[in-house]
């Protein structure tokens, strides 16, 4: 054979071997695969999810549901000895609607099923046979984060379209969802659920997983891709397209659920000995224009929703500042490690608003403060719609400003020689702004109030304890039926000093 000839026959063949490659990694599943899927499922009217369970697994109490645990020898991955590890829920109790669960090996797909050798019943009862091929209620991640010697729980996906994740020494509280639609309006709100799911087997060494799922509801279609990055801060990455079947009144994007009880702006109705019971304290926002603004949470006494109207917000979240154990005393609760969330848009979100939504509740057991992002132009009929943003599981080190910000707001009276009926909040802001300016330079603190209340006084104190700063105001409600809204922040003649304090006083 000619030297020449035995050349290109090489390199046709290495052309050929690379055209192999290509089309393979085109090949391979990823985003647009589940984009297309939504797409043509909202073309198509909404098939409700079939949730004809078995009547053993219909009548299953809380506890009883709890007692069915996931075999940890079972995890999936564990055999292959990677990273990352999966488990799952078994469906009961209130989870009636099965998720299908998948693995992607490169072009390869394949359906993790479901088989009651999984699960330990515990003391139930359960007729097994009828179990085949129920399918799973959700399924959690586990990755080393605060050992390298046990694979702890950093990511649970479970109920609608619910998700959760931990960083370093976190424990569980705030809750996030793919999307929320209609919420706190008198027609009802929409719950959209996950109902697929697409796992990328990790590398060896792999430090971040891939999770893709597909949502569906009876007015939207979603295709959503999620970055599992655990550490000391777990970051999260979401991709996301949303097809509409109709038109909605308001769509929520990177929703965000958590739950306030009582704290130090507002008193306990019964006989608490816990000073605060709260997952969050506040919402803190980075306006597109760079102002910083924090809302302290309240439990109202009937659904209170109030919004704050910017173009391409900066972030977001729901955050719990207080880190003190004394301030919560709750051994089994613990709600000093319960994790603050950080949402950064990624790329402009154009003109909007961040909505708080607070609703009353009896208890602990419900969350009942919701906040999110509400586009001004939400997507038509038919026309996909594409955000995108990064969350940040975040607990000692959460983002705050550059500059000062609020660390306790509280309200109540200290020593009267002569009670009134005035309203006094006694409000503490840290930072690095206050720090680098002598105790003897003037402060002053900035208070508005609107037309529902009368100021009556402010003072303002350097805080010989903290080397901060403590504001005090004092309001008269003029009338209790209607809230109260009041702005605060600190400066220094013309240099603003700190975030902006924005408080609703609910009305009575």
């Amino acid at each position: 054979m000619p030297p020449s000839f035995a050349r290109r026959s090489a390199l046709a063949l290495c052309a050929l071997v690379l055209a192999s490659l290509s089309a393979h990694a085109l090949a391979a599943f990823g985003f647009e695969d589940v984009a297309q899927r939504a797409r043509a499922l909202a073309q198509s009217p909404y098939r409700k999810p079939d949730a004809a369970l078995p009547k053993d697994l219909q009548s299953l109490t809380y506890d009883q549901h709890r007692d069915i645990r996931f075999r940890p020898q079972r995890a999936w991955w564990r055999g292959e000895k990677l990273p990352f590890e999966l488990m799952f829920f078994h469906l009961g109790y209130v989870f009636d609607s099965p998720v299908r669960v998948n693995e992607v090996v490169g072009s390869s797909v394949r359906e993790i099923r479901f088989s009651p050798d999984l699960f330990d019943y515990g003391a139930n009862a359960i007729d097994l046979t009828k179990l085949r091929n129920i399918g799973f209620a959700g399924f959690r991640v586990h990755y080393a984060v605060n050992s390298p010697r046990y694979k702890d729980e950093v990511m649970v996906f479970l109920g609608a379209s619910y998700f959760r994740a931990l960083g370093k020494g976190q424990r569980y509280g705030i809750s996030a969802r793919g999307l929320a639609v209609d919420t706190a309006l008198a027609s009802g709100e929409e719950f959209p659920r996950f109902t697929e799911f697409w796992i990328e087997r990790p590398a060896p060494n792999a430090r971040e997983l891939r999770i893709y799922a597909l949502l569906d509801s009876p007015r939207t279609t979603g295709a959503y891709a999620f970055v599992l990055r655990p550490g000391l801060d777990t970051i999260v990455d979401v991709q996301g397209r949303i097809f509409l079947r109709q038109n909605v009144t308001k769509l929520g994007i990177a929703p965000l659920t958590t739950m306030f009880l009582h704290g130090e702006n507002q008193r306990a109705l019964s006989d608490d000995f816990r000073p605060e019971v709260h997952d969050s304290d506040g919402l803190s926002i980075h306006s597109g224009t760079g102002e910083w603004i924090w809302r302290p949470l309240a439990n109202p006494r009937r659904l209170l929703v109030t919004s704050f109207a910017m173009s391409n917000p900066l972030g977001f979240g729901l955050q719990q500042r207080d880190r003190s154990f004394s301030h919560y005393e709750d051994l089994e609760a613990r709600y000093e490690l319960r994790p603050s969330v950080w949402i950064e848009p990624k790329g402009k979100w154009g003109a909007g608003r961040v909505e708080l939504v607070q609703i009353p509740t009896p208890d602990e057991t419900n969350d009942n403060i919701v906040a999110y992002w509400v586009p001004d132009h939400p997507p038509a009929p038919g026309s996909g719609y594409d955000f995108s943003y990064r969350m940040l599981w975040q607990r000692d080190d959460d983002v705050r400003p550059p500059l000062a910000y609020v660390t306790q707001s509280r309200r109540g009276h200290g020593y009267q020689r002569k009670v009134d009926d005035s309203i006094q909040y006694v409000l503490d802001f840290d930072g690095p702004a206050l720090h680098r300016i002598p105790f003897d330079v003037p402060i002053e603190g900035v208070v508005t109030v609107d037309g529902n209340a009368e100021l009556i006084e402010t003072n303002v104190f350097r805080h010989e304890v903290t080397g901060g700063v403590r504001l005090t105001l004092r309001i008269k409600r003029l009338d209790e039926r209607k809230p109260v809204e009041m702005r605060a922040f600190l400066r220094n003649q013309a240099d603003t000093l700190s975030e902006t304090w924005s408080y609703v006083l609910p009305p009575t």
